[in-house]
């Protein structure tokens, strides 16, 4: 099975390509939206946390976010600690998901592919591109964040230009080009090649 990778700097619009894929019948694992849910489902990465951040955990035994987000986002060896504990997690779940699944090819959708060392796992990387000052106010209207919180994060990512001459292939999300025509485009290539036994 070809394992597919979409990536893209915040506001680029990942999730976006990622549901036009689904709809093409293709899984779709989003890599950070797991993550989030196994700091809040798996006990020993709950307590990897705690030990190392303090109870960020409310009395219902859910992740406090921004308690956490706090304690890292300021901090670069604070987040990459953070990292090394969720990203093997992560892993784990993607394993075990892409053990299940029956299609061509899967995606695994994820912002920091690269920086976080797992696009060595997969067989071909999708960019999602857009110029950074619309990233910028897509990420500030989807979050109700401030310019300067949108910019810290994107501050952490690898610069676009160099991420997307990583991949193997780029859409471009600019809103002059049509994302679908991009997509089958990429899609049948992918299609093709498993059928010459990728």
């Amino acid at each position: 099975m070809i394992k597919a990778g979409i990536t893209g700097g915040i506001g680029s619009g990942k999730s976006l390509v990622s549901k036009i894929f689904e709809t093409l019948g293709i899984p779709v694992f989003d890599a950070d939206s797991r993550s989030k849910d196994l700091l809040n489902e798996d006990d020993v990465l709950k307590r990897q946390v705690i030990k190392n951040f303090g109870n960020v955990y409310g009395n219902n035994g859910m992740l406090q976010r921004k308690m956490l987000a706090e304690k890292v986002f300021s901090d670069n060896e604070q987040l990459t600690l953070l990292n090394s504990i969720v990203h093997p997690a992560a892993m784990r779940a993607f394993d075990t998901w892409v053990s299940r699944q029956k299609a061509p090819y899967i995606i695994k959708e994820a912002a920091i592919l690269f920086e976080a060392g797992t696009a060595g796992g997969l067989d071909i990387v999708i960019g999602v591109y857009a110029p950074k000052a619309l990233r910028i106010q897509r990420a500030m209207n989807r979050s109700n964040s401030s310019r300067q919180e949108v910019l810290s994060r994107m501050e952490r990512q690898i610069d676009e230009e160099i991420k997307m001459r990583l991949c193997d292939y780029v859409i471009f999300n600019d809103e002059s080009r049509l994302l679908i025509p991009q997509v089958l485009e990429i899609h049948h290539a992918i299609i093709s090649s498993k059928s010459l036994n990728f």
